[in-house]
């Protein structure tokens, strides 16, 4: 009987190729099921054999690791090398859109407080 591995909600092509490269390695047989058309469901990995749902997860859990790892290391050197964009950085590549979706957000509060500030009067 099939059982299901992961969902691919959010999973990028990438490390949905590294896992399906490292199950066919193994020789764990396994599935894939898309998305729905509307989103309802976000697809999966689908093991063929429920015995192999234990060593599937040992290296899953392993290869997570490894990626995660490999992610910390690269945020790393380009905050050290000066590369890695900060909020303020984001803000000044476009500063007129910042400025109106500031704007934007305080006409909303202000419609939406100014309500209860005028209820004691």
């Amino acid at each position: 009987m099939a059982v299901r591995l992961m969902s691919l909600r959010n999973v990028p092509d990438d490390e949905l190729d590294d896992i399906c490269t490292l199950l066919d390695e193994h020789n764990i047989s396994h599935y894939e099921t898309p998305p729905s058309n509307w989103l309802i469901s976000a697809g999966a990995i689908w093991l063929n054999e429920q015995d192999q749902l234990q060593q599937a997860y040992t290296l899953l859990n392993s290869y997570q690791q490894q990626r995660r790892q490999q992610a910390r290391e690269e945020y790393t050197d380009r905050r050290q090398k000066g590369e890695q964009e900060g909020i303020f950085d984001r803000l000044m590549q476009n500063p007129v859109q910042f400025i109106v979706y500031l704007a934007f957000i305080i006409f909303i509060l202000y419609f939406s407080v100014k309500p209860f500030l005028d209820f004691g009067k």
